[in-house]
């Protein structure tokens, strides 16, 4: 397969964005250091641009199907490149905080938009590898984002990290202003008017429930995972780093089998069995988790399997629509966000009472109704 240039530019977009959210925790002591506060005040920042993203993306995810994939990420690329400079040059935790939110809003609607134009630009009958090369933006961010940050951060000043993302955002937004309208959709139907226009459609309502259960899932295990480690296992900090690393190999070497999702698209049971398949990895982990090297070994299982599930659901999310697939996307990427939020602060409350194992069981519980949704949702778009 043919990887058109402009799908290696999405794959870097996802990777700044990932890298952004995913470093402010390894780099917030320097930080709080230089502005003399509390690490929990520059934290604040991250909740920030987990707002912003879900604000951003279900109020302004239309003007993707209106302005086109391409021209709107262009312009957010530009956008979250000044929210990067601001955090950079921020000489407070407020500052740095605003300017988070700004990322976030911009990294709203750009995550749908990439989502869109890695549909758009897709060969037919390669989808899935396509949004899958798209989708290892986000192995990039943890495996290569996250440590680069700490290095930026400890040889130069954590100001360095923004200025340089700042840098590549810029030439991210340039490159894609002046790549020409071929990759815009051909948008035949009426934008929606409206965000919640697009829940009208058959089958989002279920499969966006399914992206709440799984997300949920993901996020509220993970933020755990390194605790986890450190004081019930009695690990040192960096081994914790570790587990992020087979998670993201995990991730990222689906993409060598991701022809195999092409070949079954059209199976309405595949969505629901990845589901399951990831509820399964749930339950190993849960008997697992008093081991080091069992955890480790279920990290890269459990990221191989996310990534089958994320870029399944994509699939069948861009596909319902595809005049719509902008507000589509802005809704998906809404949901994650607010799963993100939702699923950290109710599994923390269950690590902190029952312990990890629980968290898995739960994780385990909401894929499983991850996989019902998705069925319901296959079923809703059968001609039969």
């Amino acid at each position: 397969m043919s990887v058109p240039a402009i799908v290696w530019a999405l794959t870097g977009c996802i990777g700044l964005i990932g890298s952004n959210s995913l470093a402010l925790g390894p780099i917030a002591p320097a930080i709080a250091d230089g502005f003399d506060v509390e690490v929990q005040d520059i934290m604040l920042a991250s909740a920030a641009f987990g707002l912003g993203t879900a604000l951003g993306a279900i109020a302004l995810g239309q003007l993707i199907d209106r302005a086109g994939p391409r021209r709107t990420l262009a312009y957010v690329m530009l956008i979250m490149a000044i929210g990067f400079i601001s955090s950079g040059v921020a000489q407070g935790a407020v500052v740095l905080t605003i300017s988070q939110f700004l990322v976030g809003i911009s990294a709203g609607v750009a995550l749908p938009a990439i989502y869109t134009l890695a549909a758009v630009v897709a060969s037919p009958g390669h989808e899935g590898r396509t949004i899958g090369i798209v989708l290892t933006g986000w192995t990039i961010s943890m495996v290569a984002g996250v440590p680069l940050s700490t290095l930026i951060a400890d040889g130069l000043g954590w100001r360095a990290f923004y200025i340089a993302i700042a840098a590549a955002a810029l030439i991210a937004g340039a490159g894609l202003s002046v790549n020409g309208q071929q990759h815009e959709t051909q948008r035949k139907g009426v934008a929606s008017r409206t965000p919640v226009t697009a829940l009208t459609i058959k089958g989002v309502l279920p499969l966006l429930a399914a992206c709440g259960c799984f997300m949920a899932a993901f996020y509220g295990v993970y933020a755990y995972v390194g605790d986890h480690l450190h004081v019930n296992l009695e690990y040192p900090v960096r081994a914790t780093g570790l587990a992020a690393i087979f998670y993201g190999i995990g991730f990222g070497s689906a993409v060598f089998l991701d022809r195999y999702v092409d070949a079954y698209s059209g199976r309405r049971v595949l969505l629901p069995l990845i589901f399951l398949m990831v509820a399964v990895v749930y339950a190993v982990m849960s008997l697992v988790s008093g081991t080091y090297t069992g955890v480790l070994a279920v990290m890269a299982i459990w990221g191989l399997a996310n990534h089958f599930g994320l870029n399944v659901l994509i699939m069948r999310l861009t596909a319902l629509e595809p005049s719509q697939r902008g507000a589509i996307m802005g809704l998906n990427s809404a949901v994650t966000y607010l799963a993100l939020f939702a699923g950290t602060i109710v599994m923390g409350k269950v690590y902190a009472a029952e312990g990890f194992v629980y968290i898995t069981l739960c994780g385990g519980l909401l894929s499983l109704l991850a996989s019902v949704f998705s069925l319901c949702a296959a079923y809703m778009q059968s001609p039969n």
